[in-house]
């Protein structure tokens, strides 16, 4: 077994480097200090954000980690090299993978039609549950995710692993309420998802220009919101639960959209 040799990359040491205090920065959602870039940690979320055609402004790897940059296809001299304990002081999770980026996101684009998909977001606050949505949102053929003040960040590392690197492609846009009006008065069906007294996802017109709308996860969507649909849907649960979770709710709903776009 050929033994690989690796460049001797100088190894950082000083918890106090610029580079080092900027992905610290980015991990912990200062974006102003890390310049508005957005850290990723893990293999799998850096070969995901590649793959979406993304540039990594910076690449840091742990000393006993090299080996992960050659599975990027990613050459040492283009990495910074740090310390065990000076890597575990920068980023977000206890049990890293030894290796995490610093990116610009994605510029976020309204779709120039207004007649697919969409899902709307309004002061869903668990990161997990805006992850999970926006990587439904993708699988499903949504155009894009439009989230209203309140909503917890994208960008959140909690979300971006739990998005599985749909935040890398998929438009998430931060809006404000009058913009789902202009929607409407464009002629966009917004489908409020609620708890109860709803109708079910097979007798609603979920094709065409519709939005679903998700809320918070204890009070739900608000009564603006609510005032604004035009249509109200509920998961049947023949089971003994008040109510699903807003994540598996949303997934639902988009995947039943799906269905019936693929049969028209």
């Amino acid at each position: 077994m050929q033994r690989r040799i690796w460049a001797m990359t100088a190894v950082v040491t000083s918890k106090t480097n610029p580079r080092v205090k900027q992905l610290r920065a980015a991990f912990e959602g200062r974006r102003k200090l890390a310049e508005g870039q957005i850290a990723m940690e893990g293999p799998h979320l850096m070969a995901e954000a590649l793959r979406s055609g993304m540039e990594l402004k910076a690449i840091f790897v742990r000393e006993d980690a090299r080996e992960l940059l050659s599975q990027l296809d990613l050459a040492e001299e283009n990495a910074v090299v740090l310390s065990r304990e000076v890597f575990a002081s920068a980023v977000a999770t206890e049990s890293s993978q030894g290796i995490a980026a610093l990116a610009y996101p994605p510029e976020a684009r309204m779709p120039k039609r207004s007649d697919g998909l969409f899902l709307v977001l309004e002061r869903l606050q668990d990161p997990g549950n805006l992850g999970t949505l926006v990587r439904s949102a993708e699988a499903f053929g949504a155009a894009a995710v439009l989230c209203l003040p309140g909503t917890a960040d994208v960008w959140n590392q909690k979300a971006l692993r739990a998005s599985a690197g749909s935040a890398f492609r998929i438009p998430v846009i931060a809006v404000e309420i009058e913009r789902l009006f202009a929607l409407q008065n464009a002629g966009m069906r917004f489908i409020a998802a609620v708890a109860r007294e709803g109708g079910t996802p097979e007798a609603i017109d979920l094709r065409g220009g519709c939005a679903v709308m998700i809320g918070n996860e204890g009070a739900g969507l608000s009564v603006e919101l609510l005032a604004l649909s035009d249509e109200r849907a509920t998961i049947p649960c023949p089971g003994a639960v008040e109510s699903l979770n807003a994540a598996v709710a949303g997934s639902l709903l988009l995947y039943a959209a799906s269905v019936q776009r693929r049969q028209t």
